[in-house]
């Protein structure tokens, strides 16, 4: 009597990018796509988070919210492998976070590109596949061209793929940036602020390609991002960092006044308007959280952004 076939959950080199992954409904549970266990990160005497424990499964669309200087960035740099933790463990798909891990993909800030930069849409995707390693035979830069092709394909990005990328507009640019991110067939997304400055259309453009990903792919999104409302359809769960403290749960669990309150200690108000999540304080609080800022106010700027990626 044969045995019955073993489902993998990973593409080979020879499978398209584009084809979901097959999830055997009967298999035991999957390893986490990212473990932190009692994870403390601190920067001298200021300690960021705490006893942070965090089972992020393959597929789930993790949104990190927060203050500027809460530690949302530095949560990101610590899974890229580039902070270390102060206390506790960080995974990645089983293994310890570390350096140019290949199970990550990383979407960075849109940021203009300088005029006269010499690289074209191609060649920033390419970085995705080989960027963290030298050297490829004759197989493996006929891989590498397949894999560049099919993540441009997947944004939508052939007509632009080869034209210089200072000439590309904001949105343009930050397609062939997940592009970038998909090109290593990564297990994990992480996502810095990848809305920032752009219009409507093109930060539901980007969030719909992303969602798409983690949807046929069971690739894992953890997305810090000042916005939630672009998001708030796709989100599973929110990890919201606030003064050393932190919830994890569902947007409906989260994000409520009574939770708010309690880790900003102060009146908090969150409405939904329209669909849209307004969340409305007092004082310095109301500072607090406009740069929080604009998930609750649609308000935001890059300083802003940049001093979070600098300071948290």
């Amino acid at each position: 009597m044969k045995a019955d076939p073993v489902v993998e959950t990973f593409i080979t080199p020879t499978e398209s990018v584009d084809s979901p992954r097959p999830v055997p409904t009967s298999a035991p549970k999957s390893t986490p796509a990212v473990r932190l266990s009692n994870a403390r990160l601190a920067y001298g005497q200021r300690t960021l988070w705490s006893g942070l424990d965090l089972e992020v499964t393959p597929g789930e669309f993790i949104a990190v919210l927060g203050p500027n200087g809460s530690g949302k960035t530095s949560l990101l740099k610590m899974l890229l492998g580039q902070v270390a933790l102060s206390e506790g463990t960080a995974e990645i798909a089983g293994s310890p976070a570390r350096l140019g891990n290949s199970d990550i993909g990383y979407v960075p800030q849109q940021k203009t590109m300088d005029s006269g930069v010499q690289l074209r849409g191609v060649d920033l995707v390419g970085l995705g596949v080989d960027g963290h390693r030298w050297g490829l035979g004759f197989r493996g830069r006929k891989e590498r061209k397949r894999r560049v092709a099919q993540a441009i394909a997947d944004v939508g990005a052939e007509k632009y793929a080869y034209a210089p990328i200072d000439a590309l507009s904001g949105g343009e640019q930050q397609r062939l940036r997940v592009a970038q991110a998909l090109a290593g067939d990564p297990r994990v997304l992480l996502c810095d602020e990848p809305l920032l400055s752009l219009d409507l259309a093109n930060q539901r453009l980007v969030s719909e390609l992303i969602d798409k990903r983690r949807r046929t792919h069971d690739t894992a999104v953890l997305f810090v991002t000042h916005e939630i409302n672009p998001i708030l359809p796709l989100v599973d769960r929110v990890l919201y960092l606030v003064d050393g403290k932190f919830r994890i749960g569902t947007p409906d669990e989260v994000m409520t006044s009574e939770v708010l309150s309690e880790l900003y200690r102060t009146e908090v108000d969150v409405l939904r308007v329209r669909g849209r999540l307004v969340v409305v304080g007092t004082g310095d609080v109301m500072d607090a959280l406009g740069e929080a800022g604009g998930h609750c106010h649609g308000g935001d700027d890059h300083s802003r952004a940049e001093t979070d990626g600098a300071h948290a």
